[in-house]
């Protein structure tokens, strides 16, 4: 509406309602384009973008102009795409439209001729598996829509060299096993942020895996309708999502089922209302106090839902650290947003804050610090003293063995002259426990004493004394024991006395 009493300027001739600009725009707009030959007859060109959705190709219309930057191919009926798909390459075409096309067959040399792609639609097709390397030519792809396929495997290979991709949607197809290379630490997809798998075929999926996921991720990985196993480690897990409130837990709680051991794929339970429900009676894990004892260092994770973001600390004492770090010296905010604390006191110990700046909303995170009120070096030396004790006694016991069994000679010239001991045949290991007269080698007969002093037996009487036989040779004549001697004891020849 004009101001009152002031009369309308005139139209510029470039003005949005002037007839040379309209005249520019269905110029732009036209089949055929501006350029003849360079938009094909089946598709509507504007300045960069082409537009052949619903024009009921076959194959992909040719030439195409090289500084096209969008091509939208969705609602047709090409159901390959070869290596040749265009003739020239498209080294300015960073978006590619290809929904709904009926696409079974893609060939792996398809995105050699756009190697600048950012944003590719396959969604909606009959693409049935991922081959090897298939998106191996696009490492600058940011966006990679394949919902509603008919995919059922997927080779480890089939992302490789895309490290710039953020979201992946691979829901509704028939993917049965969970393709964990993709998410972890130092994978092939460093900046993947979503990651679609709803509606697919999966039974189970590695919670403790997932779990040590960052939150940021965790808050884009969709696994809703998928006929999931119950177990008390898939409930934890979601448990933790909904209590920190990530989006693919709370925007999905209906849709997070799972059947129960020992029923059919119908009969499925809500996988959040498995808290003290039998038989798995789960119960929700509580957020681990992190411990430490006096002197140690350690580091306080900031696992927030935004993946950047400003953020700072404040410690239990109500201290605010930032990336100057604290006052003393201690404390130490790093380049991931962790805060790391040196040399622990007893009273740094408590709740520290994690304060985070999102994009829409801000987000507070706690981490309990335990500080225990005594070092780590008292077991140790208890260790090493007991150590040291046992080393002690295994040396003292190979000294005495050496002592006994290893002694050297002191003179080995001498050894060989040294006189054989008499044998002592009558000693008392010899005639202990002996069931015979063990009298028989080396011994002197008796001879009768002067006097007649022989008694029966052979044996001499008690007043009578043995005289001294000569020795013969090395040997020695032995001793003859007394009646009453010990060396008779428990032998079969009668005593006399």
């Amino acid at each position: 509406m004009g101001v009152p009493g002031v009369a309308p300027p005139p139209l510029s001739p470039l003005s949005p309602l002037s007839p040379l600009s309209l005249l520019l725009a269905l110029s732009l707009l036209s089949r055929g384009g501006s350029a003849g030959s360079s938009c094909p007859a089946q598709c509507v060109c504007a300045s960069n973008l082409l537009s052949c959705s619903q024009a009921n190709l076959s194959l992909v219309p040719s030439p195409l102009p090289r500084f096209a930057s969008v091509l939208d191919l969705s609602h047709n009926n090409v159901s390959r795409l070869r290596g040749d798909w265009t003739a020239a390459r498209l080294p300015q075409l960073h978006t590619l439209l290809l929904s709904h096309n009926g696409l079974a067959f893609v060939s792996t040399e398809a995105f050699a001729p756009v190697p600048r792609l950012r944003h590719l639609d396959l969604s909606n097709n009959r693409l049935r598996s991922l081959e090897e390397n298939l998106f191996s030519d696009l490492g600058e792809l940011e966006v990679l829509l394949l919902y509603n396929n008919e995919i059922a495997t997927v080779d480890r290979t089939a992302f490789e060299n895309l490290g710039r991709l953020r979201k992946l949607y691979l829901g509704r197809n028939r993917i049965a096993r969970f393709p964990l290379e993709l998410l972890r630490e130092g994978s092939r997809l460093p900046q993947l942020a979503l990651l679609d798998l709803s509606a697919n075929r999966l039974r189970a999926v590695p919670a403790g895996e997932l779990q040590a996921l960052p939150a940021w991720l965790r808050d884009r990985l969709y696994l809703h309708d998928n006929p999931l196993g119950c177990d008390c480690a898939l409930f934890q897990l979601l448990a933790r999502g909904r209590r920190r409130r990530l989006s693919a837990v709370l925007d999905f709680q209906e849709e997070l089922r799972c059947v129960p051991p020992g029923s059919a794929p119908p009969a499925s339970v809500g996988i959040l209302e498995l808290a003290g429900r039998q038989p798995l009676n789960c119960s929700e894990a509580r957020e681990a106090v992190l411990e430490a004892h006096l002197g140690d260092s350690v580091t306080l994770g900031c696992d927030s839902r935004w993946q950047g973001g400003s953020r700072h600390w404040v410690t239990p004492a109500g201290d605010r650290v930032t990336g100057d770090g604290d006052n003393n010296g201690t404390a130490n905010l790093l380049a991931n947003g962790s805060l790391e604390l040196r040399a622990l006191r007893a009273e740094d110990g408590g709740t520290y804050a994690c304060w985070v700046a999102g994009p829409l909303l801000n987000e507070t995170l706690y981490v309990e610090l335990l500080v225990h009120n005594f070092t780590l070096h008292g077991p140790h030396d208890t260790l090493n003293t007991a150590y040291t004790t046992l080393v002690g006694c295994i040396l003292s016991v190979v000294l005495v063995l050496i002592y006994l069994y290893l002694t050297p000679c002191r003179c080995c010239c001498c050894r060989a002259a040294e006189k054989a001991p008499a044998p002592r045949d009558d000693s008392i290991n010899s005639s202990v426990l002996s069931t015979t007269p063990n009298h028989e080698a080396g011994r002197a007969e008796p001879r009768p004493a002067p006097g007649g002093g022989s008694g029966q037996n052979g044996r001499f009487k008690a007043a009578g004394t043995p005289p001294a036989a000569a020795p013969q040779g090395p040997k020695v004549q032995r001793k003859v024991s007394d009646p009453d001697s010990v060396s008779s004891v428990f032998s079969d020849t009668p005593i006399v006395v």
